[in-house]
């Protein structure tokens, strides 16, 4: 073996001593190091298995970090902090197979989070998914490995792998894929503290070959005769009235008892693994009363925060107290109820766990038992638990249930005693607020993840959360949780994670911006007396030249999406199909837009698509073609907009509608956003959960509605929304078509597949339907005069359903979508007072109907709900008041549509 690395005036022989001492020095600090083996893979795998084997046989140094050496982890029981056990736990994340150790699939890399791993090599060949990095680091234990086999690092960058296939969107292809994003990772690989590279070449992997790898950076960042492990047991930040509320004991052998006055079991107490769990469990403790309460928990991954709430569910269920979980999957509860179970099992106090399916229904299996505890066979679950319900002796239970299902019971009869809601930043702010229905309610959240939870949560609901404190008398307590449940702070793995994929890439401070304004000031100055806000192109060029740049672009994306994953930043810097926009004040990004090329795609392709073939990239012409049987769908280039973002502090100042007319400005133009000059843009799109709010903002920016969703998303309970705004005649002749589709379906679906459509997101989107209500409605005279009798005389609408239905449906068509609100695209409202037209030369009848009125010709006559449950919905006091008003609307519609049949018939009527 060759080295030019050289470390405390002794050369490193091999790979298995630098492994040895990469693992002594992590040992020493309750840290983690990195081990890029770049190169030939077998080669790399060898020198895997080299370190690995050196691991194994190698004694744990006499300096191993005890309990004492670390105050903020006593009990936690890791083994690098707590065992003088050499044995290891080794994972292997690789597309091959055959491996002695535990190997996992890329593609479920995420079946290691919550695990604990003495070392995890993650082969980066074949197919390398920068959120299986971000998944498997989490396992890797203080004191361990994290093994990264890799291609060349001068060479990586400009291999192509099966993960840039997936960037490749038709019409592009893998040539056109960059690797900038690899280029950057190498970069902080080589500068980074704590991780050590060797380069592999194939000669290694041969018998007798080669001269062996070649260590090119040690990663050692200690002397090798250093015995005292550093110090991580520093105060807490006084600043922060998270970071610290509550009992905080910092000294003594019972760090982990039950903080004096507690209520929950010593031993609940016990099971926490840090200082910081023992705060949060306490903070649960406040959901026992009477009064409204709700706990909010934030930390980054690896905290503890789900098993903290699992401790907190478990003590609720021994006290007889129903607790209700849910969260975006069930993947996301697995820590929770695995500290549910550790918990009730070590009590014997586990009566029955429900084997019962999403459906309700019991499965053939019925119950299972946990060992040594009697089984009640039958136990079943109600709709929507998917499979998850443990019950207790005491008449408890804890049970995981999709969070619509959550929302919909919520502070009703169906409701639990407790609600938990666990990585709340993955589910959109209606959603969550819907939560606030509830008595008791916890909400646990990750700030920096691998899957990047928007920050929605942190500025948007806390906000609304403490205004509802305020109006309730609700009872906030806010926890943080700042200590690693696995190794130490400052780890220098969590470090070069957070960097390499920007997990904790976050907006400028609000003190920067805070006086930047689209086009006025607030004491109504025009945009000269403001920062000068700057339209840009930012460019992969523009972002890699600036690491403050790409993170308050990265951080505003990050901001405005509930779920945003390192496979995301690879594709804002690789994809030949995306570009960045963004509106900058002194420097800074204020507002930012993700927009993506779309169609434009060959007849061959789009056979392929109208026959069932998916095509990546190209969302808005799948669904017209895939599901709308429109094969000529995916001729015209599109231009939609995947996330658009407003710096948080800067909402209600006009910046997102203003990048959005930058943008539509400079596209249509002609420019499509590539580099194909030939690519004319013929239309802008866009998709999103359908609120009014939403709606009504992008119909003011010009853009149609053309396809509602029939189903919901499980997570927000959100259907999706299309919307196109065109630019040439292709454009214009794509949307009409598909808005008079659109027309069609929505007028007959309402009362079938959106029969439970919301009746204002169903207003919002059939305004914004780019269709002249008054010039498609042709009733005959028979059909006029049974709505006269319906309104003023002894009818009723039923006699001519279709009628009555047509003439509503033409009055929503026609209305104005919120005249006077705005947002900034991405959820939160502003009211500015300007006047918006809605872009499609329609009338814009405003009809003189109230809202109230709106939702009860949507609920009775296009949805045909009983008209009991409208009255009921609504609040009119009985059935026949309900029906009173519904005659009042039919009557106004009259007034506006009706001809010379409906006057005559009319004045029969008048007194």
């Amino acid at each position: 073996m060759t080295t030019d690395a050289v470390t405390g005036g002794s050369e490193i022989a091999d790979v298995a001593e630098l492994a040895r001492r990469l693992r002594a020095e992590a040992i020493r600090s309750n840290e983690r190091r990195g081990l890029v083996l770049a190169g030939d893979r077998d080669a790399g795998i060898d020198a895997a298995y080299t370190a690995v084997d050196a691991l194994e046989d190698h004694a744990v140094p006499a300096d191993r970090a005890t309990l004492a050496d670390h105050d903020d982890l006593a009990g936690n029981g890791t083994r690098a902090a707590a065992t003088d056990d050499a044995g290891l736990d080794v994972s292997i994340v690789s597309t091959r197979e055959g491996f002695r150790f535990d190997r996992v699939a890329p593609v479920h890399a995420d079946d290691l989070l919550g695990t604990t791993r003495d070392v995890v090599i993650l082969d980066c060949h074949d197919r390398f998914r920068p959120n299986a990095l971000g998944q498997v680091v989490g396992a890797v234990d203080g004191g361990g490995l994290l093994v990264l086999v890799t291609p060349s690092l001068a060479d990586w960058p400009a291999i192509r792998d099966g993960f840039d296939e997936g960037l490749a969107v038709p019409p592009f292809d893998i040539d056109d894929v960059t690797g900038r994003f690899r280029e950057r990772l190498v970069s902080t690989i080589r500068d980074h503290e704590g991780i050590a590279i060797v380069e592999t070449t194939a000669a290694d992997h041969e018998t007798d070959g080669g001269d062996g790898p070649v260590i090119r950076k040690p990663g050692l960042t200690d002397r090798p005769d250093r015995t005292d492990p550093p110090d991580r047991t520093d105060p807490p930040n006084q600043t922060d009235p998270r970071s610290r509320a509550g009992a905080h004991p910092q000294d003594g052998p019972d760090t982990h008892a039950a903080p004096g006055g507690a209520a929950f079991p010593n031993a609940i107490y016990e099971a926490c693994r840090t200082r910081d769990q023992v705060r949060a469990v306490r903070a649960f403790e406040s959901l026992r009363g009477p009064d409204r309460a709700a706990v909010v928990v934030e930390s980054d991954r690896g905290r503890g925060k789900s098993s903290a709430a699992g401790l907190a569910a478990a003590a609720f269920a021994l006290e007889g107290v129903d607790v209700r979980v849910t969260a975006p999957s069930t993947d996301a509860v697995d820590a929770l109820f695995d500290r549910v179970r550790e918990v009730l099992s070590a009590r014997n106090a586990i009566r029955a766990v429900g084997t019962v399916p999403d459906t309700g229904t019991a499965s053939e299996f019925g119950t299972t038992s946990e060992p040594g505890i009697a089984s009640e066979p039958g136990i079943a679950s109600e709709p929507g638990t998917d499979g998850r319900r443990i019950e207790t002796g005491s008449g408890g239970s804890v049970e995981y249930v999709l969070p619509t299902v959550a929302a919909e019971r919520a502070g009703g009869d169906g409701g639990a005693d407790v609600l938990i809601v666990d990585e709340a930043a993955a589910l959109p702010v209606a959603t969550l607020q819907a939560f606030l229905a509830a008595e008791a309610v916890a909400f646990c959240t990750t700030i920096h993840g691998y899957e990047g939870a928007g920050r929605g949560f942190s500025v948007r609901f806390l906000d609304r959360l403490r205004a509802d404190a305020s109006e309730t008398g609700r009872t906030v307590r806010e926890v943080r949780l700042d200590q690693p449940i696995r190794y130490a702070r400052d780890d220098p793995i969590e470090r070069w994670t957070f960097r390499a994929l920007l997990l904790d890439a976050t907006p400028v401070v609000p003190e920067a911006v805070d006086d930047v304004w689209a086009d006025r000031s607030p004491t109504g100055g025009d945009a000269e007396s403001n920062p000068a806000v700057t339209y840009r192109r930012l460019s992969t060029d523009d972002l890699l030249a600036d690491e403050r740049l790409l993170a308050e672009a990265f951080g505003l994306l990050v901001f405005a999406h509930y779920r945003t994953e390192p496979n995301d930043l690879v594709r804002l810097l690789d994809a030949p199909n995306l570009s960045v926009r963004a509106l900058t004040a002194r420097g800074h990004v204020v507002a930012v837009a993700l927009v993506a090329r779309e169609g434009g795609l060959s007849a061959d392709r789009r056979a392929g698509m109208y026959e069932g073939d998916r095509v990546r990239g190209n969302m808005v012409p799948d669904v017209l073609t895939s599901q709308l049987r429109d094969e000529a769908a995916g001729t015209p280039v599109g231009l939609r907009t995947m996330r658009i973002a407003t710096h948080p502090a800067l909402r209600r100042r006009g910046l997102g509608s203003h990048l959005l007319d930058r943008i539509h400005d400079e596209f249509a133009g002609g420019d499509s956003g590539t580099e194909d000059e030939d690519a004319e843009t013929d239309y802008f799109s866009v998709s999103f959960g359908a609120t009014p709010d939403l709606v009504g903002f992008w119909q003011r920016a010009g853009y149609g509605t053309v396809h509602v969703s029939t189903t919901r998303n499980d997570a927000s309970g959100e259907r999706s929304a299309v919307m196109i705004r065109p630019v040439t005649d292709r454009g214009v002749r794509l949307r009409d078509r598909h808005a008079t589709a659109l027309r069609d379906r929505l007028r007959d679906g309402l009362s079938d597949a959106l029969r439970d459509l919301d009746p204002d997101v169903a207003a919002a989107t059939i305004a914004a339907c780019p269709v002249d209500g008054g010039a498609w409605l042709s009733l005959s005279d028979r059909d006029w005069r049974a709505l006269v009798a319906a309104a003023d005389g002894p009818g009723g609408y039923e006699v001519v359903p279709g009628a009555a239905r047509d003439l509503a449906f033409a009055a929503l068509l026609d209305r104005d979508a919120i005249a006077d609100g705005d947002t900034d695209g991405d959820g939160e409202t502003y009211r500015n007072g300007e006047t918006h037209g809605d872009g499609d030369g329609r009338g814009g009848r405003a009809h003189d109907l109230t809202d109230r009125e709106i939702r009860l010709l949507i609920r009775t006559v296009l949805q045909s709900h009983p008209r009991a449950d409208v009255a009921d919905d609504l609040g009119y006091e009985s059935t026949r008041q309900c029906l009173r008003a519904l005659g009042s609307a039919i009557g106004t519609l009259l007034a506006d549509y009706g001809d010379a049949v409906v006057d005559e018939e009319r004045s029969r009527f008048e007194t």
